[in-house]
């Protein structure tokens, strides 16, 4: 009886330490809910591409486009998220349709968002708003760029402390050794 007491305690207990260091990390990588692709989408959506080329189609091109642009800005490695960043800027200018320039707009703060560029992402999601005021993916966006905005700062700020701490303990001991 008390082993198998015991061992559901300590489940209970590993269960426990799991989530503490899980809250833990996405509190220091920012942890979102942005979804990620793996490199058979972006492999499978550049064949599309390909194969949307050879037909004389501009409209499935176009979408064969922003699909690879969606893997690429949600891809786990940074040169892909570069590069569907600089696939959607480069095909932003002849975006004349309202729904077509907010979704590009979107998938850019997303991207800049994936490479570290909070700022820039969140700028972009405001003009992503301008457009669409009430759309609440771009709202749970810039929501998660502000928190790790705010996460940022207070990380700095608890960093530059510190470093002032130490330095401020290591004068006092240079200055009580010299008296």
């Amino acid at each position: 009886m008390c082993s198998l007491y015991c061992h559901w305690k300590v489940k209970s207990m590993d269960a426990k330490i799991t989530h503490f260091f899980e809250s833990v990390t996405n509190f220091f990588t920012g942890g979102d809910n942005i979804p990620w692709s793996s490199p058979d989408v972006i492999d499978g959506c550049e064949r599309e591409v390909v194969d949307a080329t050879k037909e004389e189609s501009d409209e499935r091109k176009s979408e064969s486009i922003m699909r690879l642009s969606w893997a690429l800005v949600h891809a786990r490695q940074p040169e892909d998220v570069q590069r569907g960043i600089a696939m959607l800027e480069g095909s932003l200018t002849n975006t004349n349709s309202p729904l077509q320039k907010r979704e590009k707009l979107y998938l850019l703060a997303v991207g800049y968002y994936r490479s570290g560029d909070y700022s820039r992402s969140r700028q972009l999601l405001d003009r992503c708003l301008e457009i669409a005021p009430d759309w609440r993916q771009a709202l749970s966006l810039k929501k998660t760029v502000e928190d790790r905005i705010t996460k940022d700062g207070v990380i700095g700020l608890g960093i530059t402390a510190t470093a002032v701490g130490l330095l401020a303990g290591g004068l006092a001991a240079a200055l009580a050794r010299k008296n």
